[in-house]
């Protein structure tokens, strides 16, 4: 794979892999990932928060878990396999709020107690899987990492996307996007 497939790659995934049930939501996998899009672009996100926004669950898609991995007590670590397989393609901007999307629940749910009230079932059974809330050393080094707050807006975006029967753009609209921030 390489610059010049990569889109169409991603693409194909969705097609293949997107009806895939997603822990138990009320959504499938790419519904959930292209609503969590569509928040980004509701909200007037740039570009690279709406593709990271988009690619967020790409991990479960390439890494070698099942997709159930989570339900069934397995931390399948989608963040880090997805972040790392779009590295080489996408900047920083898009990658590291995909790798910093769970720590930032795991943040969320330290700093802000309302936050885990709302959470859905099949994201707080997937926070217990992922280590729980951070502990406060954790928190400080995540408040130290540049792109946190990219990543919770991310976080943010993937609560708010797993509405049942939204009407929304499919992956495939957001090409030009997924094409304007490849590397050179």
């Amino acid at each position: 794979m390489n610059r010049d497939t990569i889109v169409e790659f991603i693409l194909d995934l969705f097609a293949q892999r997107g009806a895939e049930e997603y822990m138990g939501e009320s959504v499938s996998m790419a519904q959930h990932m292209e609503q969590s899009a569509a928040c980004a672009v509701v909200d007037a996100a740039p570009d690279d928060m709406v593709i990271a926004a988009l690619l967020h669950d790409i991990g479960h898609f390439v890494g070698d878990f099942p997709i159930d991995s989570l339900e069934n007590g397995i931390d399948n670590r989608h963040q880090e396999i997805g972040a790392k397989f779009l590295e080489p393609y996408y900047p920083s901007s898009v990658t590291e709020p995909i790798r910093l999307h769970v720590a930032a629940k795991k943040y969320l749910c330290a700093v802000d107690d309302h936050y885990f009230e709302n959470l859905s079932s099949a994201s707080k059974q997937s926070l217990q899987v992922q280590g729980g809330p951070m502990e406060k050393a954790e928190i400080e080094i995540f408040k130290a990492n540049y792109h946190h707050r990219a990543a919770i807006k991310v976080r943010l975006y993937d609560d708010d996307g797993k509405v049942a029967g939204l009407d929304i753009k499919p992956v495939g609209s957001y090409r030009e996007k997924l094409e304007s921030l490849l590397l050179l």
